[in-house]
Parts: C-alpha cells; structure tokens; sequence
C-alpha cells in the first residue's frame, strides 16, 4: 500500500467525523511514515492524540496488507502519559481508530492501577497498543524475557514530554529509551509537549544528543492561535496592607455568577489544603450547588477522581475546585470557564490551566485570575503581558542522577541481568550522564556489587553477582521483589491511607500531618468532617463528624515559588507603577491607593532601583529587601545576606520570606549603611558564603533521604508494611554520617549536595539576582511603621504562632492601627 492510500484512509475517516485534518497532524503522519523520529509540539485540545495514533495504526496496515483477516498479535507501540487519569481517554482514542478501520488490533493500560489478573493476562499475550506510565515501563524492564516483549515494537510515544524533563522521572524516561532503542531496532520515538522555552533542548534530551535518532528527527510545531482571555476579578475595595490568602475568601461571592454563567467551572487552587478550604467554603454559602459540585486532587480515592472526570464529561457538574491534579491532557468539552486561585507563579502552568476551557480546536479559552491578597494582582497583570507575548518558561533537565542509574542498573539486574560493557555506551547516549566517566561507572558497578567501600562488611547492601561470563545478575528473590516494589522517583512524605472505621476507603495523608493528632480531633479531608480515632497498620481510623473545624490536612510541596520568567514580568509590572495611568494595565491601576500609601513612607522602586526599608515594632528591629525573585532565592538570599551581616558585628536573626522579598528580624538594629559600603549583595564567595550560611549539610542530609530510596540503599517497607517515614529519616540519616566522616568521595553523598545547591536554592539564579543588584541603584528607607510592601511579609512570620482565627484578629488590628494614621 503505498503512502499515499495510507494518508487516504486517515482523511476519510476523518471526513466522516466532519473533521478536517490540521496540516501539523499531516505531517506528523508523513516524518513518522518515513521512519523519523520527532518531537509535536501542540496545545492541548488541538487533536495531538490523533497526529501520533493514526500513523502507528497505518504503519501496521502497511506492513499486514491482509489486516482485516489476518491478526498479527504482539505488542506494536508503547504511550507513555505521566499521569494514569490520563490512560482511559487515550485508550479511547486508540479504540475509535483500530476499531472504524477494522484493524482487529487491541488496546490495554498497565498503570499502578491495573488489577494484577490483567497483568497476568498480559504477561501471557500483551496488547498490540499499550498505554503505561514510566514506572511501569521499568516495571516491564523488571521482567524476565523483556527483550522478547519489546523488540517488534515499532513506535514509543512518551506524552506530556515538558511535564517530565526537569524531573527524576525523566531521567528514568531516558534511560528506558536507550535501552529499547536498542532491542526494538525499528522503535520511532516521539514526544509530545506543550510550548516550554526550551524546545529544542528537549528533542535532544527525548532522543539523546550524540544519537542517529536525534539526526534523523524532526520537530513539528502546530501553529493554532489559540485566543486566550484573561480577566482579573478586581475587589471594590482595595486593601492597603495586604496579606496572603485573606482577600481570597472575601471575593468568594465573585465567583457564583461565573460558575452560574457557564456550564462547567473548574477552579483552580494551588494546593491541596486550599481546594479543601475552598471546597467546603463555597458549599456552606451556597448548599445549593450540593450535588453539583466536587472536589478533585492526588490525595482523594481513585473511585472519587474518577467519578469526578466522568461527571465533567457527562456535564453533570457546575463546578469543580482542583489542584494540579486536572493541569494535563484530560479532555473536559464542557467546560466553559476557569478560575485560577491565587498567583499559579508560572506562566506554562498558567496557560496550561487556560486550555482546560474552550478545549476544542479554534474554541477561545477564558480564564478569570482572583487574587488572594492584593499584591497577586501585579502577578495578574504579568500574566496578561506573559499571554500576549507567549513567554514560557525552559525545564532545566537534569544531569548526573547516580540515584537513578543504580535503580536502573538494578532493575536490569533483576530481569536478564546486563554486561557492563553493552550498557555503558547505550547510558552515555543519554543526556543526564552524557559526561558520565569510566571512573564512575566502575564506582557504580562497585556499588551494586559490595554496597560502597563503607558499607562492605554488610551483606544487606550486596545485591548484585557477578556470574563467570561477567553478567552482573540479581540471583537473590527478596532482593529482586524488594526492587520490583521500590521502583520510581517520586519520594514524598509517608503518605497514610484515611478509611473510616468500619471499611471505606477515602483518600490519603501525610504522616506529617496526622502525627500531630490525638484522639477525638476533627480534620476536613475529601470535603467531610472527620473524627480522628487511631492509626493502625499504616492506616488512619476515621468516623464522620458533625463538628466544626478548622484543620485542613496540609502537604508538602504545596508551595510553589515564582519561576525565573514570571519574577522578570513581575519586576518589569511592578515598576510601571510610576508610568502615566494611560500606560497602566486595569489591576495596575486598581492598586494605585497602595501604592500611594506605599509611597508616604517610602518608594515603589523603578528598574534603577534597589529597595531596602527598616523600622521598629514590638517585636524588634525589622529590616526588609525586596529583590521579587521568588520565594526560594529569597530564602537562600536571606540566609547569606543574614552570614555577611553577622561576620560585620555579632548579631542573630530570624528569616522570613514571600515571592516578594526577606526579612531580617533582630532584637538590635543593624547599620544598614555599613551593609551598602561593603558591597554584602556581592557574587563573589557565593559557593563558599552559602555552604556557611545555610546549614547546607542539614539540607543535603534532607535531600540525601530521597537519593537512598531511589538509589536502593533504603528499603520503604511493602505495600501494607509501610516504614514510617521518621525510621527511613533515621535510616538514611545514619549512612549520611557514615558516607561523610568515611567516604566524602561517594557520589550519591555528593549529589545530595549538589541537587541542593542547584534545584533547592537555585543557585544559578541566585547568582544573576545578586548581579542585576550590583547594577542597580541602593535605595534605603527608614520607615517608622510597616509598609503596604512589608506587611504580606512580617504577618506571613506570625502565622506559624498563631492559630488562623487568632492571626485574623491580631492583624486587623494592625491594620486599624495604621489605616488611622
């Protein structure tokens, strides 16, 4: 069948839906048909789904001309999503086309949800179409005979390629790649992305960058202009001092006639604690929308979230508060309208959100920003020019993950064992260890065998043989289920299964969070009331309450800070403050009696412009700098600027932080002048100054607890014997010292300082905030009362005091206090 009648049967079946094919998803079939690899670069909701399926399905036609008659079982093509709520609509995709062309061909899914009698069942005989995730991929690796699975698989299409680089799970992505690329000699690999800065980068690090696929690829860009509107919900009343998360709730009233306008509302929260507080605060103002509303985020059942994505589709629901959970690929028509809550501090988180609604090809998509406090709204404006220029932000991909590889030689260990000589050249052709050196590969194999030169005396760290022929082989049962159980990147707080007392499952929590509990407290989870009873087996007994409350389960990660290109378009809004109002955005000009206010004690600062403001309270000396960078160079600023000041004279502080700027809070006054004539915001020392300043051993120790379970040197306990996340600290804790006083040279050690300088402080940018304030003029202000700038900051600092009613009832009294004067 030549090309041609191929691209044939896609048009027709295409015309019978009254669709017509859009020219990026055309030439999507011809690179693929003509055997390229390549990476799509499309929106969602533009029919990317189809641009990939429909060539892997006429690829097999072409190859099987008796297709109709003649089956040729075995698996075909891989679809990797990253997240499982997305499988069941991919699947669907797949099925239209395999079943209108009357192919025969099946389609399965093998997440973590999948029954384990599916999985057998696929162990037997796979599916020609298989829709997984990335741990289940290496799962597929795990097994015994995968070569034999995978090598007439034609096609691997990982989805959502931008949501994957820059994380560990990529890297694990890679690395699955370079070994299929080389058992199915005929594999296309694909990708799929939404807009990132940083495009090109990513096909290199999807194909590796030294590899004949990457010089056989294209990169295909889907040109829709796709018409965003982004309104600001503006208060009437402006609050002068504003702080965070307060005004959100007032402006609650706002949102009911947006979600009466429109079919479906989804309304966006950036964390999950805030879609429960959300959630149950819409619901008690109006009981009306009880049965039409929900609620959706990672910790809820699988039944609920489920249930949830199919009442969208089915337009049973008004509206839906979410998290993060409801960002990707899962293809809502109906909904109309979408609320963001608070700053989402990214633009491609933003504009990822925005195509949730009008999410058909040439539909505008609506999106309405309400703030939290006031200040957000300079981020709204940002937002505004961020979707007029189309400024997304790069994903920074990873390099050197040792952690990840040692999971992976392990995983390889455990299915057919592998000879270091094969796989070496194969990792090396990969982006993260592309510098990787035979010194530390050998360190590497090293380990696997003996468990490191500190840790050879123990036979539990022995988990790899080496066999006669030099095959490095797992030969061990324990070692290899333990493996199999243990296999991903994704390292969080032990997480609890909630269930009430007499069976039902609801959702899960953080150990962190109920660890704080005793008997006969009320917590909100999942939007009920519930009455703590006792934690057995890893599992928290619940019953229904009628009670009220104010505790809402909170988890970690839930605070996300500005990304680089969001602090830019901040900087740049924020000084158009001092332009004519003409030149103004509308939240610009709706934050002028703040500004002003802000001005009597000092300035808003412009582009020139460096501010530093000083005064006293009750609670001490307060000196604050705004550099708007985000919360984390902040937190890392904050603590070298705080060692600078301290080897100048000897004085303590306490550290606060927003996206905004730092405070520096000491019982005695510092000598701001002394601080600008010794040029403390000076690049030079950086490294050294913050290893000082930060207690960065105690971080890295942290960040050293994710890279032993990755790395296999921790094991977190089986599915119902969970280890409680204080014994695996302790655990990893332990070999932290032992790595430290006796092999500093050991490179998982080693990396655990590394991801915390270069992911946690960021200390690349850092380093370019610390030079654009070398550029900019000093400007430092003794005030004689808080600023409208200051107070999100110094009220943020009494929070972790004060319970949420108490904090309310001291800060308006703050804020009488100043009003008056």
């Amino acid at each position: 069948m030549t090309r041609g009648e191929l691209y044939h049967i896609a048009e027709n079946w295409f015309q019978q839906q009254d669709w017509k094919p859009f020219p990026f998803q055309k030439k999507t079939w011809q690179a693929f048909l003509q055997g390229k690899h390549g990476l799509l670069n499309a929106p969602t909701g533009s029919g990317k789904t189809y641009a990939l399926w429909f060539p892997i399905v006429l690829q097999y036609i072409k190859k099987n001309p008796e297709y109709r008659t003649k089956h040729k079982k075995g698996l075909k093509a891989i679809w990797i999503t990253p997240l499982r709520a997305l499988s069941l609509e991919i699947k669907q995709s797949a099925e239209r086309i395999t079943n209108d062309l009357g192919t025969q061909m099946t389609v399965g899914i093998r997440t973590g949800d999948t029954s384990t009698k599916e999985r057998a069942q696929q162990k037997k005989q796979m599916p020609d179409l298989l829709i997984t995730t990335p741990e289940s991929l290496q799962l597929l690796l795990a097994t015994k005979g995968y070569d034999r699975i995978f090598k007439d698989c034609t096609a691997i299409v990982v989805d959502e390629w931008h949501e994957l680089l820059g994380t560990k799970r990529g890297v694990q992505m890679e690395l699955g790649l370079s070994r299929l690329r080389n058992v199915a000699k005929n594999m296309r690999i694909w990708g799929i992305s939404a807009t990132i800065g940083n495009l090109d980068q990513a096909r290199q690090v999807l194909l590796g960058p030294n590899t004949k696929a990457l010089d056989h690829s294209v990169m295909i860009k889907a040109k829709l202009n796709k018409k965003i509107t982004v309104k600001s919900i503006i208060p009437k009343e402006m609050e002068t001092f504003p702080w965070r998360g307060h005004l959100g709730l007032r402006l609650l009233e706002a949102v009911v006639p947006i979600i009466n306008n429109s079919k479906t509302t989804l309304l966006f929260t950036n964390t999950r604690s805030q879609c429960e507080i959300w959630f149950q605060k819409i619901l008690e103002k109006h009981p009306e929308y009880a049965g039409e509303m929900a609620m959706h985020h990672g910790s809820i059942n699988k039944e609920t979230r489920l249930w949830v994505e199919q009442a969208i589709r089915n337009e049973s629901l008004k509206a839906v508060v979410c998290t993060s959970s409801l960002d990707l690929g899962v293809d809502f028509a109906p909904v109309e309208t979408v609320v963001q809550i608070g700053g989402p501090k990214g633009v491609a988180r933003f504009l990822q959100r925005a195509g949730r609604s009008g999410h058909r090809p040439g539909k505008e998509s609506v999106i309405y920003f309400l703030p939290t406090h006031a200040l957000e709204l300079v981020e709204a404006s940002a937002l505004q020019q961020a979707v007029k220029q189309r400024a997304v932000e790069d994903r920074i991909p990873y390099l050197n993950s040792f952690d990840v590889l040692l999971q992976y030689l392990t995983t390889l260990a455990v299915s057919d064992g592998f000879y270091p000589d094969q796989i070496f050249p194969e990792v090396q052709q990969t982006f993260c260890y592309q510098a990787l050196s035979k010194d530390q590969w050998q360190w590497l194999l090293n380990f696997l065998v003996l468990g490191s030169q500190s840790l050879q005396t123990y036979d539990e760290y022995k988990k790899v043989e080496i066999e006669e022929d030099g095959k490095f082989k797992v030969n061990n049962r324990g070692v290899a289920m333990r493996h199999r159980f243990q296999i991903g990147t994704i390292v969080g707080d032990a997480n609890l299964i909630v269930r009430y007392q007499k069976g039902g499952y609801i959702g899960s929590v953080e150990e962190s969070f109920i660890s704080k509990m005793t008997q006969g407290d009320v917590f909100t989870f999942a939007g009920r009331n519930l009455e703590f009873i006792r934690i057995k087996d890893m599992q928290v007994h619940v019953r229904k309450s009628s009670k009220k409350t104010n505790k809402v389960p909170s988890w970690m990660g839930g605070r996300l800070t500005l990304s680089a290109q969001m602090s830019e378009l901040l900087r740049n809004e924020l000084y158009s403050a001092g332009l004519d109002k003409k030149k103004q955005s509308a939240e610009i000009r709706s934050l002028s009696s703040l500004f002003e206010r802000q001005r009597i004690e000092s300035i808003v600062p412009d582009p020139h412009e460096f501010l530093i403001e000083t005064f006293k309270t009750r609670d001490g000396y307060h000196h604050i700098f705004y550099p708007f960078e985000g919360r984390f160079v902040h937190e890392a600023m904050g603590s070298l600027l705080g060692y600078r000041i301290s080897l100048l004279s000897p004085i303590t502080f306490s550290l606060a932080f927003n996206d905004y700027g730092f405070e520096l809070l000491s019982d005695k006054e510092i000598d701001m002048q002394q601080v600008i004539d010794n040029n403390l915001f000076t690049k030079d020392y950086l490294f050294e100054d913050l290893q000082k300043s930060l207690n960065s051993t105690e971080m890295a120790r942290r960040k050293f607890r994710d890279i032993a379970v990755i790395s296999g040197l921790v094991f977190t306990g089986y599915p119902d014997k969970g280890i409680k996340m204080k014994h695996l600290q302790s655990n990893s804790q332990l070999l932290f010292d032992v790595f430290r006083d006796y092999e500093p040279e050991n490179l998982l050690f080693q990396q655990a300082f590394t991801e915390t300088f270069e992911h946690q402080l960021e200390e690349g940018r850092l380093r370019l905030a610390l030079e654009r304030i070398a550029t900019q003029e000093i400007v430092w202000k003794a005030c004689t009362e808080p600023t409208p700038f200051s107070f999100p900051i110094i009220t943020d600092r009494l929070r972790e005091k004060l319970s949420s009613e108490k904090l309310a009832d001291r800060i308006k009294r703050m804020t009488a206090i100043l009003t008056k004067r």
